[in-house]
């Protein structure tokens, strides 16, 4: 399971897996609803919930990104153009726009009234694009992956970019490994990245400086959330476990949420009580965390 979101009211969620398959639960009997939803054969590596909950925005390893209807579980458009694996998807703030990564090395934007794709493809810097997102204020774009250039050592940085013109603004650098994951706190202030060289960083978001590490996991992390209220940050490694953390002092708040295999994704039900975990086992887990 590599994708897991909570559309509105609080009693479902959707994941997605490499199997390909898009699956709706039932929070109370823990069954799937309804059919899987299916659209070719490849495996769907990221899913995004639209702010108005009414849609789902997946990526796969055919180089699609698929809109989908969250109430009949059907494609409304395919956005074509990616010549390998799209590996993360975002919504912007307003709902308007979707921010695609792939490891072709670029990060696309389509809009989502028309269908078309806005600007050309942006040519990152990246060999492979394993993280995208949009700043709050919709600004900006970030993107993490990782460059091996022609001559000397690979390197492993955030990228930001100008929304409407594709042009680079910043190069974060720190990561010693791959940056898999992002995740832009509520008010703009601060970017956090997550890596394969198993540690979180902080990026303050007017100079661009790193202002802290968060080194808890022991392997590769995965995949980040921020709760609702701004408040805790999720991860989800490699080490088969998900973590919170307190944003304020970047300490733990309660002991690892050990599961039995590799955890992919994390993510927070609207009201900040649930946190939902995609494991390598094929299943998705529901913590309580309320307290």
């Amino acid at each position: 399971v590599w994708g897991v979101i909570h559309p509105p009211g609080g009693q479902r969620v959707i994941t997605c897996s490499l199997d390909g398959s898009l699956r709706v639960w039932d929070l109370r009997s823990g069954k799937q609803i309804g059919a899987d939803w299916r659209d070719g054969e490849k495996e769907t590596n990221s899913i995004a919930l639209s702010p108005d909950g009414k849609k789902v925005v997946s990526g796969s390893s055919d180089g699609v990104v698929r809109l989908w209807d969250i109430d009949t579980g059907k494609v409304i458009v395919k956005w074509t153009g990616h010549t390998k694996d799209v590996s993360s998807v975002s919504w912007s703030r307003d709902g308007r726009c979707v921010l695609s990564g792939s490891w072709d090395g670029t990060a696309r934007q389509w809009d989502v009234e028309s269908g078309e794709t806005i600007l050309k493809p942006i040519e990152t810097g990246h060999n492979q694009v394993w993280a995208v997102v949009y700043s709050p204020d919709m600004t900006l774009i970030a993107t993490g992956g990782w460059e091996e250039p022609l001559i000397g050592k690979p390197e492993y940085s955030v990228k930001i970019c100008n929304t409407k013109t594709g042009k680079l603004v910043a190069t974060l650098k720190g990561h010693t490994n791959a940056v898999t994951c992002l995740a832009w706190t509520k008010d703009g202030k601060a970017l956090i990245s997550g890596s394969w060289d198993n540690s979180i960083r902080t990026w303050n978001t007017t100079k661009w400086e790193q202002t802290a590490v968060l080194l808890e996991h022991i392997y590769a992390v995965y995949a980040l959330a921020i709760s609702p209220n701004g408040c805790i940050l999720a991860s989800a490694s490699r080490d088969h476990t998900a973590r919170l953390w307190n944003l304020d002092n970047g300490q733990p708040i309660s002991l690892p949420l050990q599961h039995a295999e590799e955890v992919n994704c994390v993510s927070f039900s609207a009201d900040g009580k649930r946190l939902a975990t995609g494991c390598d086992d094929k299943n998705a887990y529901m913590w309580d965390i309320a307290e």
